[in-house]
C-alpha cells in the first residue's frame, strides 16, 4: 500500500522508517515523504495513493477530503492526538478510515511545560545570553521559588495529570479543572471550577483538546479573573488562547508571564526554517518583543520516546486498516 506522508521532516522519515523496518510481519507499505503541508493545492500529491499520513497543521476540510477521495485515497492516518483539523462529518460521508495516535509519552509535554515555567521564572534564557557577552550582573533576573506556589492545571487528561504530578513533586499546591471529575486529581490536589482555578493560581497551564467549547477559553473575561502577575502556559492547542486579548493583558501588566509552545496561526510558521524570510504575522512578532514572553515552536512532544511511539502506533493503525480489523484509535470508519 502506498502512503503519502505530508508535512514530513527528516525526523519523521527516521522514526517511521525505523518502525517499518522493525515491523517484522511483512507489512507491505511504501511511504512517500512530502515536505508540503496538505491543503487544497497540495492534495494532488496524493494521486494514486491509497492512504495519507498527516500532522497537526495539515488541512483536512471538506474540499481537501473530496479531492483526496476523488484521487483514490481511502485512509487517513494522523500522527498526532488532536483531530480538530479534520472535517469529521465530511470524512464520514466520503467513507474514509481515519485513525489517530491518542496518547504518546505524556511526560514529554509535561516536562516541556516545566521547562518553560522554569525558564521564564528564573530568566535563564536571558541569563545565558548575558553570560555569553561576559555580563554577570544579576539585575533583572530575580525569580520566585516555585515551592509553595499554586499551579492550576486546566484539563486532566494524561498530559494534564503528568504535569500535575511534576508540580506536586516540587512542592506546589495543585488545583485542577476538568469538565468531568477525575479521581487522580483529588490525590494530587483539589478539583475546582475554572473560575476558582483562575482566581487562585500563580501559574495556569492549559492541557485541553481544541473543540468548540474550548476555543478561546482564555479570553478577556477569563484573563481578568486571573491573579495579577500570574503566568499562563499553553502547550496544547494555539486556539485555546485569544492572542490579541493576551497581548493586551501583557501590556496592562495584569498578565505577568506568558509561555507558548503552540500558536493559533502556527500553520504559517512552525516546523519550517523561516530565518531567511520575513515573518509578516504582526501579532506573533509583537509577542516576541515582550521580555516576559517565551515561545517555542511546538516542540513539547519532540522526544525520542514520543517519536517512536507515534511511529509505532501509526503503523498499528495501518495494520488495522489493511487487515480490516477493529481499531481503537479510529476517529472515523470501522
Amino acid at each position: 500500500m502506498k502512503i503519502v506522508v505530508f508535512s514530513a521532516q527528516s525526523y519523521d522519515r527516521t522514526f517511521l522508517d525505523e518502525a517499518l523496518a522493525q515491523a517484522g510481519d511483512g507489512l507491505q507499505v511504501e511511504l512517500i515523504y512530502q515536505q508540503a503541508t496538505l491543503s487544497a493545492q497540495t492534495a494532488v500529491l496524493a494521486q494514486d495513493a491509497e492512504a495519507i499520513c498527516v500532522f497537526v497543521n495539515d488541512q483536512l476540510d471538506e474540499t481537501v477530503l473530496e479531492r483526496l477521495a476523488a484521487s483514490g485515497v481511502r485512509a487517513i492516518f494522523l500522527r498526532c492526538a488532536g483531530f480538530n483539523n479534520v472535517d469529521v462529518a465530511a470524512a464520514t460521508r466520503l467513507g474514509f478510515f481515519v485513525a489517530r495516535v491518542p496518547a504518546y509519552s505524556p511526560e514529554a509535554v509535561a516536562e516541556h511545560t516545566l521547562a518553560l515555567v522554569m525558564t521564564l521564572n528564573r530568566h535563564t534564557h536571558r541569563a545565558w545570553l548575558r553570560v555569553r557577552d561576559g555580563n554577570f550582573s544579576l539585575d533583572g533576573l530575580l525569580g520566585t521559588t516555585l515551592h509553595g506556589k499554586t499551579v492550576g492545571i486546566v484539563g486532566a487528561g494524561r498530559i494534564g495529570l503528568a504535569t500535575a504530578r511534576i508540580f506536586r513533586g516540587m512542592g506546589c499546591r495543585v488545583l485542577g479543572y476538568n469538565p468531568t471529575p477525575v479521581s487522580e486529581l483529588e490525590r494530587l490536589g483539589a478539583q475546582v471550577s475554572l473560575d476558582a482555578l483562575l482566581a487562585a493560581s500563580d501559574i495556569v497551564s492549559l492541557h485541553c483538546p481544541l473543540v468548540d467549547d474550548t476555543r478561546h477559553m482564555i479570553n478577556r473575561e477569563t484573563l481578568a479573573q486571573m491573579k495579577r502577575g500570574a503566568m499562563l502556559v499553553n502547550t496544547s492547542r494555539g486556539a485555546l488562547v485569544d492572542t490579541p486579548a493576551v497581548v493586551d493583558a501583557l501590556k496592562s501588566r495584569h498578565l505577568g508571564f506568558l509561555a507558548l509552545d503552540v500558536y493559533e496561526q502556527e500553520e504559517n510558521l512552525f516546523f519550517r526554517d523561516r530565518s531567511a524570510g520575513i515573518i509578516d504575522d504582526d501579532v506573533f512578532q509583537l509577542l516576541l518583543t515582550f521580555p516576559n514572553v517565551l515561545v517555542t515552536g511546538h516542540q513539547g512532544f519532540f522526544t525520542v520516546e514520543a517519536m517512536r511511539e507515534i511511529a509505532h502506533v501509526t503503523l498499528e493503525n495501518v495494520r488495522c486498516f489493511v487487515g480490516a480489523r477493529e481499531c481503537e484509535n479510529r476517529v472515523v470508519g470501522n
